[in-house]
């Protein structure tokens, strides 16, 4: 946010906020090492992870192959980028500063990420220009050729598909820059709260907030983590003595040690507990009940205070919107007519390898590498309970999407189009109770590793019924299961009428001609229904035999749904055989 903090010749000056300065320079940073090759120090300022996509950046440059009416760099940044090309060397003392700083505050550096191809959601934003030349194994998105059905009847549904992505599309640009004005507010706050305790960090990682905001359609709340200034290693992670249950996410105390340096601000009484053992190897626990409560005072001090400054646009932000729920501080946030719902939680980084499920091979349905360097870098700690922590990879699961989009097809596409009808027909405009972002999200992770060959995915209609086979099976066995920990359901987590949802997904996946149609305009004949009676027998298999979670048998779903197209020999022999076993079942439901 810029705030007008001096007068100038009679004039009103903008001056830049710290935060806008520090995310400019992240911005410029990535612009300039990535699209203009310059040799930049390796490290930019920011409290985030390594990877960081490059979203919503772009310069007027045709070495980034910029596209027309692509937005630009803002003012700031293209201020930034005028006075290093006439003084380069005006770098290296802030690149040295950089590095003397100690790790673990609000502007401590993180490691340049390499270079990744724009995302396939980027490119068609038209935030990210298309480079020039990209070697063959990190070819960026092009559109995909429109396929003709085999079916001349069907023929009518390819332009109705395309049209109803473009007009989710066009919302997507405008929900992204509503996004970030609304972050700008709150890291504007949260800086403040740092200044008033250095325990809690900023992160200025907007990369994946937009990045998935842009891709919805419903206004579900949106989770902003606050990191506590320390790492799990340095503290005694205690899991409890008794037994966990297997499908939910295990809990653990974080305990302060009774030897360590640093450790002595996290022992005072705002947010520890002294363990009453005194044979214990901790002095004490850091409880997430008291960290919300000092969080949630330090946000009302950092409102008032950002707002009598004039530090944030009036209206924008209210502490009275600010309620401490059941594990996190909700906050709601103006961005323009669209207000936006965060949940504000403190965090703990564990860099811990998150484990895979055995014999599932999930790298298979993603770039190359990117599976072992996401999962490899950790997850977070969150509150689980007034006395308790437990792993969250939300962050994980969001980035693993996020790699996605580097791949050619329509597997975001197939997600946007999905959440858009959920929203839309499935909760009757968001008024029902019903599938959230996060489920759609884990089903299109599950598809992509179910369906990895790209020509699955090259087809706008079939790739959203890869969804949709996948999602079917789940509703009717009533089990979606977490894709790093198969054995936690996701659908137990809600209060789900899931025997009526099956019905609306099912009637959809068999006429889905009524609900791509936007107005009368898009009106023309009726198409029959794909399938003539339900499935849901068929559907349940997975849940009795696990080795019906495979390609094979969803070829046989894509079948019945007539949008299985694929020319592979083999994929056809498995499908055929699948299909043999299930005949009997498959006659009686016909």
């Amino acid at each position: 946010m810029l705030a007008f903090r001096g007068q100038r010749g009679g004039a009103r000056v903008k001056i830049p906020s710290s935060a806008e300065l520090n995310r400019a320079t992240v911005r410029l940073c990535v612009v300039l090492q990535e699209g203009l090759g310059l040799g930049l120090p390796d490290q930019c300022p920011a409290q985030h992870s390594a990877h960081s996509p490059l979203t919503w950046m772009t310069v007027s440059s045709p070495s980034l192959g910029r596209s027309p009416g692509a937005p630009l760099l803002g003012s700031l940044e293209a201020e930034l980028i005028a006075r290093l090309l006439t003084h380069p060397s005006a770098l290296e003392p802030w690149a040295t500063a950089q590095k003397q700083k100690p790790v673990g505050v609000a502007s401590s550096v993180c490691a340049m990420r390499t270079l990744r191809v724009p995302s396939r959601w980027e490119r068609a934003l038209g935030v990210v220009g298309a480079p020039q030349t990209v070697p063959a194994e990190g070819r960026a998105w092009a559109p995909a050729p429109a396929r003709l059905p085999a079916a001349a009847g069907m023929a009518a549904q390819v332009p109705l598909w395309h049209h109803y992505l473009q007009a989710v599309g066009s919302r997507a640009a405008p929900r992204a820059q509503d996004f970030q004005r609304a972050e700008d507010v709150l890291l504007t706050v949260l800086e403040r709260v740092h200044d008033l305790d250095a325990r809690f960090l900023v992160d200025y990682s907007r990369d994946l907030g937009a990045f998935q905001f842009a891709l919805r359609s419903s206004d579900e709340p949106l989770r902003l983590a606050v990191p506590l200034g320390l790492e799990a290693a340095a503290l005694c992670v205690q899991e409890p003595d008794a037994a966990q249950p297997a499908d939910s996410p295990a809990r653990c105390l974080l305990g302060v040690p009774l030897e360590g340096a640093g450790l002595e601000r996290w022992t005072s009484d705002d947010v520890f507990s002294a363990s009453p053992d005194s044979d214990a190897k901790c002095r004490g626990h850091i409880v997430p009940r008291k960290v919300l409560r000092v969080l949630r005072d330090l946000l009302v001090a950092a409102i008032v205070h950002c707002k009598h400054h004039n530090l944030i646009a009036p209206g924008s932000l209210n502490a009275s919107s600010l309620r401490e729920e059941e594990l996190h501080l909700s906050l709601l946030v103006s961005s323009g007519w669209r207000t936006i719902h965060f949940c504000v939680v403190p965090i703990v980084r564990r860099r811990h390898r998150v484990p895979t499920p055995e014999g599932t091979p999930l790298a298979t349905g993603f770039p190359k590498g990117s599976v072992e360097r996401v999962l490899g870098q950790g997850v977070d700690l969150v509150p689980a309970s007034d006395q308790h922590w437990r792993v969250s990879t939300d962050h994980v699961l969001t980035r693993l999407l996020s790699e996605l989009g580097s791949l050619p097809g329509y597997r975001l596409d197939s997600l946007c189009i999905l959440d858009r009808v959920n929203h839309d027909s499935w909760r009757d405009d968001g008024q029902r109770t019903g599938l959230t972002f996060s489920h759609l999200k884990t089903v299109l992770l599950w598809a992509s590793v179910l369906f990895p060959a790209p020509e699955d995915w090259v087809d706008l209609e079939g790739a959203v019924y890869r969804l949709l086979v996948v999602l079917l099976c789940c509703l009717a066995s009533r089990h979606l299961p977490h894709f790093l920990w198969p054995a936690r359901n996701l659908l137990q987590a809600h209060a789900l009428d899931l025997g009526a949802l099956y019905q609306r997904v099912e009637r959809f996946a068999s006429q889905p001609e009524a609900s791509l149609r936007l107005h009368v305009t898009h009106l023309g004949r009726s198409v029959p229904p794909r399938i003539d009676n339900g499935i849901k027998s068929l559907l349940q298999l997975p849940a009795s035999d696990p080795t019906y979670w495979a390609t094979a048998y969803f070829d046989v779903l894509l079948d019945k749904f007539q949008v299985f197209n694929i020319q592979d020999k083999d994929r056809i022999v498995a499908m055929q055989s699948i299909f043999c076993k299930t005949k009997t079942l498959g006659g009686e439901e016909s």
